[in-house]
């Protein structure tokens, strides 16, 4: 394949809130030793990328600036010792950086193949949600059928994910969200309850049934404390980001009392063998069931790269269900 020597992106041009995010131009990428170079379709926006276009999420140093941590699309190149992909396959990928891009380089075994059926900009959305769940639910929290599992922020990317996979191991699967409108989506995915937090406390909704044995949060702050709370004898806390603040003050005496486990993780700075090793899963227990029909991606809008910035605010409102999307090509 042809590679041009440029290409577009978009950038962060300096700390701050959406409309640092410009277009610019670049040099394209090449692969190098166990990468390949992946010409992008469509790219997923998360988080992550908002915390790093805001100064406070640093690429690795080998990584590249742009903001942008999975997409999907064709591979365009491969690097030496490359042998499972070939130009031309299409793949959804993990990327260490630079999804905001028409070309971006991975570790190929952070590559699976687009779900058989599925479009680009379906499966660009897959990646960052599914490893994310995948390593923090199952691998690090080890939910099991039968066990309740509560899921805050169950109308995100993450969170609609989490209720489905859950729903599939068997778990009896509960979410807090923000409206009517999302409680309803969380139940439709698999979730037997979803709370309103604007009107419900979720402590006591759990306490009702007996307590939670796994809480996956990413709000932090003062909802730390009132997930401790809120666990069941011998439940976890999976924390995986903090809205609401990392520093907080909790009683170790009901920890230790009750057995809790309190961890959490994220997932760029994990080693490249470590995301294999949850790639590898991933494509043995989850890809059948996306290409079953079983299980797929919620996703709420689709931007022109070129208007990522608004894409950025439109996730930073809350407004959106599922994923949203860039489209590059």
């Amino acid at each position: 394949m042809s590679l041009p020597s440029t290409m577009t992106v978009v950038e962060i041009s300096e700390y701050g809130g959406p409309d640092v995010l410009k277009p610019a131009t670049a040099p394209v990428p090449r692969p190098g030793e166990g990468q390949i170079l992946i010409k992008i379709d469509h790219a997923g926006v998360n988080r992550p990328d908002a915390l790093q276009r805001a100064g406070n999420y640093a690429p690795p140093p080998d990584a590249s600036p742009l903001p942008g941590l999975e997409a999907a699309g064709h591979v365009a190149a491969v690097g030496a010792g490359v042998s499972r992909w070939s130009e031309g396959d299409a793949v959804t990928a993990l990327l260490p950086g630079g999804g905001y891009a028409e070309y971006a380089v991975t570790d190929a075994r952070q590559a699976l193949p687009v779900p058989k059926g599925m479009s680009f900009e379906a499966a660009a959305g897959l990646c960052e949600n599914y490893f994310t769940v995948w390593t923090n639910v199952f691998m690090r929290g080890g939910l099991k059928a039968g066990e309740r599992f509560l899921a805050h922020g169950g109308s995100s990317g993450i969170g609609t994910t989490a209720i489905q996979l859950a729903k599939l191991h068997g778990a009896r699967v509960f979410a807090t969200a923000g409206t009517a409108e999302k409680c309803a989506v969380c139940e439709k995915l698999g979730a037997e309850a979803a709370i309103n937090y604007r009107e419900a406390d979720f402590v006591e909704a759990m306490k009702a049934e007996g307590g939670a044995d796994l809480i996956l949060d990413m709000v932090g702050g003062e909802y730390i404390a009132r997930n401790l709370t809120a666990l069941a004898m011998d439940g976890r806390l999976v924390q995986i980001a903090y809205l609401q603040g990392s520093k907080v003050e909790i009683d170790l005496m009901q920890v230790m009392t009750r057995r809790l486990t309190f961890t959490g993780s994220t997932l760029r700075p994990q080693s490249l063998d470590a995301k294999a090793e949850i790639a590898a899963a991933l494509e043995a227990e989850v890809w059948p069931h996306l290409e079953s029909g079983a299980i797929g991606p919620v996703y709420d809008s689709t931007f022109p790269l070129e208007e990522a910035a608004q894409a950025h605010a439109r996730m930073e409102s809350s407004a959106n269900i599922g994923k949203i999307i860039l489209k590059v090509a």
